[in-house]
């Protein structure tokens, strides 16, 4: 029989897309003020992966990666989800649409979840209207894709990022269990 246990704590990571590169720092200091010290930032990075926001967001969008230094209760990413929802709908452009969109996720020793408000077959319900993405799973010493990690997560350098923030989480995890 297996028996119930606390969850190890995780580490939250969020994904800023915008197009010019003075929509998001106050968003992300909103972030840090609410989950920080922020502990990574990415530099700029192409997001060329897919059209889908750019009806929203226009064309030539951008992406930085950010992780914050305290580690958090996986169950708390709902609510994390619904935090950025409403710090999203804050940054608004002429037109209406979010200058900024924001998805958290976390990394864990074995996977990376992100989190969704949208149902599919792959996605488990976690509570409040969000889901949780099983993104990546950590095989053979690598982040490996799964048959529906969408592109811009299944390439470098999203990888390889995910891999060195792996790797920090599990030095705080042991200099945290070492105290």
């Amino acid at each position: 029989m297996s028996l119930p246990h606390p969850p190890k704590a995780v580490k939250l990571v969020l994904s800023f897309i915008f197009k010019e590169e003075k929509d998001y720092p106050a968003a992300l200091l909103e972030a840090d003020a609410q989950y920080g010290p922020l502990d990574f930032l990415s530099e700029p990075l192409p997001f060329h992966f897919t059209d889908y926001y750019e009806t929203e967001m226009g064309k030539g969008l951008w992406r930085r990666m950010a992780s914050f230094e305290p580690l958090i209760s996986p169950d708390q990413l709902p609510a994390v989800k619904l935090w950025t929802n409403a710090l999203e709908s804050r940054f608004l452009n002429e037109p209406g649409g979010r200058k900024v969109n924001i998805d958290p996720g976390y990394l864990a020793a074995a996977q990376f979840i992100l989190a969704t408000g949208k149902d599919y077959s792959h996605r488990l319900y976690l509570r409040d209207g969000i889901y949780g993405d099983l993104t990546l799973i950590f095989q053979q010493g690598v982040f490996t894709p799964l048959p529906w990690t969408y592109p811009d997560y299944a390439s470098q350098p999203l990888i390889g990022l995910l891999s060195i923030l792996r790797k920090r989480y599990l030095w705080q995890l042991k200099t945290q269990s070492a105290t």
